[in-house]
């Protein structure tokens, strides 16, 4: 039950971007088609919950052991960067039409403060490992579908007669701020 609850929480009513603000850039960046916002979003489901693993025995097992644990965001940041090098090189080889889809936005995810907010979000719950990876997975599905439902509506926005002077970033922030009040609906769903 405490694994549904951390999935409802973490999707629907905490959405890492729609109620916490975190991975605003990539997801006005690569939400113009679904195509490209379901690329990303796996590739943030798998960078974020990569991160979280790693990150969590790096802290666990080196940093407050050695009692540096005051290096933690350094070194969450180098740890992620390392990663998003590797999955780069993996959809370059594996997937080629997703790593030119991409593009300049893959290198985003490095920046990705959703990645880095999850990884310091587990230290500050006090997850253990399991709790933290099904926190990061939940968390990366939220991410998803923040981003394919933006994706979605900025489609459909491309067909509509939207005034000239709303094009483009505008009616984006427009569309994220009533996604964000939608998803405020979810708030009275689960205590956390």
């Amino acid at each position: 039950m405490e694994y549904i609850l951390i999935i409802i929480a973490a999707v629907f009513v905490n959405n890492i971007v729609l109620a916490q603000f975190l991975g605003i850039c990539p997801t006005l960046g690569v939400s113009g088609k679904i195509s490209t916002a379901g690329g990303m979003g796996g590739a943030v489901l798998f960078v974020m919950t990569l991160a979280t693993i790693v990150t969590y025995l790096i802290f666990n097992y080196i940093l407050v052991p050695f009692g540096i644990d005051y290096l933690q965001t350094i070194t969450y940041i180098l740890v992620i960067s390392a990663l998003v090098q590797m999955v780069e090189l993996i959809l370059k080889k594996v997937s080629p039409p997703l790593y030119q889809a991409l593009g300049i936005f893959l290198p985003l995810i490095t920046t990705n403060c959703a990645i880095l907010g999850v990884a310091i979000l587990t230290v500050q719950k006090e997850y253990d490992l399991i709790h933290g990876v099904v926190f990061a997975i939940a968390n990366a599905l939220g991410f998803a579908l923040a981003l394919i439902i933006f994706a979605g509506i900025r489609e459909h926005l491309d067909l509509m007669g939207v005034p000239k002077s709303l094009h483009g970033a505008p009616i984006a922030l427009l569309v994220a701020g009533i996604l964000a009040l939608a998803f405020m609906g979810f708030a009275g769903m689960v205590k956390v």
